[in-house]
């Protein structure tokens, strides 16, 4: 065990975290876990298992703001969600969105501005950055994600893996502590893909990845929650719990095939 003065800080705590649809249909129930600064964690499960609900209620996105209470005790259903410290509540969303980057499925959902530029400075120019180092950052940002000349790009004239990566770039000029990933490599193509996972290994900030993709979460994630009905049904190091056929079965998920050919 790790001497209690050089553990990592605790980055993100979600406990008893319930929640149930508008309509009622019940999407989350009572998920508890902890994410230290500088993890790298795997969110696995079947369609429906509320993998993308969980992603979403990590930086305020749902409940939706207008759900929000003004105190402290903003979370579903008595639920304790902490980022560095801070409980989600109206009053603490524009420091918890700096510290919890989402990176949405589908880019469409996320790229709104006419060009490059103007999207990934948005989130800076949002925090009251001054402009030089709202610039600074768009650069830096541009560059980390091999974007390096893209200012004046049209958004909608982008590749799909150019859009991801500009999407990621907007994501990384806010600095967060924690990138929240939903389903980062659907739809690349295998040359994409590599890039991609090689992108996200490099950053440093903590990572809450959820993908279908069990190979790359292998690759990325030491360690790897599965989550399924709503539940944390399995949170343990990634290739014990991935290569336990019996529990992949029981969720609906296979065996990645590197871990079947390491078998």
């Amino acid at each position: 065990m790790a001497d209690k003065d050089t553990a990592p800080a605790l980055l993100l705590h979600v406990g008893n975290l319930s929640y149930r649809y508008p309509n009622g249909q019940p999407a989350l129930h009572d998920v508890t876990f902890d994410i230290a600064a500088g993890e790298s964690v795997g969110l696995v499960g079947p369609n429906g298992a509320g993998k993308t609900t969980l992603l979403l209620h990590l930086n305020g996105l749902m409940p939706d703001d207008a759900a929000l209470p003004s105190g402290e005790n903003s979370n579903t259903d008595g639920a304790a969600i902490t980022v560095a410290g801070l409980q989600i509540s109206r009053r603490h969303l524009p420091e918890i969105r700096r510290q919890v980057g989402l990176l949405f499925q589908d880019p469409d959902d996320q790229l709104f501005c006419p060009t490059v530029g103007e999207d990934v400075a948005f989130g800076p120019l949002n925090l009251g950055l001054p402009v030089d180092e709202v610039k600074r950052r768009v650069v830096e940002s541009l560059n980390a994600v091999g974007l390096v000349g893209y200012e004046m790009r049209g958004t909608q004239r982008l590749s799909f893996g150019e859009r991801r990566r500009a999407c990621l770039a907007g994501v990384l000029a806010c600095q967060p502590s924690l990138l929240a990933l939903d389903e980062p490599s659907s739809n690349l193509d295998p040359r994409s893909r590599r890039g991609f996972i090689e992108l996200v290994k490099s950053l440093p900030a903590a990572k809450l990845i959820a993908s279908h993709d069990l190979d790359m979460i292998v690759e990325l994630c030491p360690r790897v929650m599965v989550l399924d009905h709503g539940r944390i049904q399995a949170d343990g190091p990634t290739i014990d719990v991935l290569s336990n056929v019996r529990l992949m079965a029981e969720h609906g998920l296979e065996v990645p095939w590197r871990l079947r050919r390491n078998g």
